[in-house]
């Protein structure tokens, strides 16, 4: 039986599904049928005005964001799709933090709906720092499907390590 890596806490059930589609080779397909698009945000000023549209709108309250950006050394191989950081300088008899959120570059050629759902993951990390019940209510909030868009990029993940399709994406 294949392992699924990134569907592991799945249950069984699911991942046989998941299984059976990669069998079948229709896992590009079915990705693609449900996320056809592809996102415009591609640079890092576009990608910070992005995530602060969507802090304006769901976490007016929550703490500036200094600096945005997609970073091509996140990798999944190190499970990180993003990051929040919160770097403290000295400045004068003071110390500040300055709140950073680092998006994986592969994000640049994804559905925009896994854009938005590891933006939203990142930004709830602002207010909750480990993944709670609160933080997730909180992701669930802003994005009322989160669930099912991190089960889908999953997917997606599996999907782009299947050596038939290392070199082509769904949106392209």
């Amino acid at each position: 039986m294949t392992p699924l890596k990134y569907l592991q806490a799945y249950p069984p059930g699911v991942q046989d599904k998941v299984r059976q589609l990669i069998a079948q080779q229709r896992l590009g397909e079915h990705l693609v049928t449900r996320y056809p698009d592809r996102h415009d945000v591609q640079s890092d000023k576009a990608l910070y005005g992005y995530v602060a549209a969507l802090k304006q709108q769901h976490m007016k309250q929550a703490p500036a964001i200094d600096k945005v950006l997609y970073d091509s050394k996140l990798d999944v191989v190190q499970r990180a799709l993003g990051l929040h950081t919160a770097i403290s300088r000295v400045q004068g008899s003071r110390l500040k933090a300055k709140k950073e959120i680092r998006v994986a570059s592969l994000f640049k050629a994804a559905a925009p709906e896994f854009l938005q759902m590891i933006v939203v993951h990142e930004l709830a990390h602002l207010k909750e720092r480990e993944h709670n019940k609160a933080f997730y209510q909180l992701c669930q909030h802003m994005l009322p499907d989160y669930h099912q868009r991190e089960f889908d990029l999953r997917l997606y993940l599996t999907w782009r390590e299947l050596p038939s399709t290392h070199t082509t994406h769904p949106q392209e």
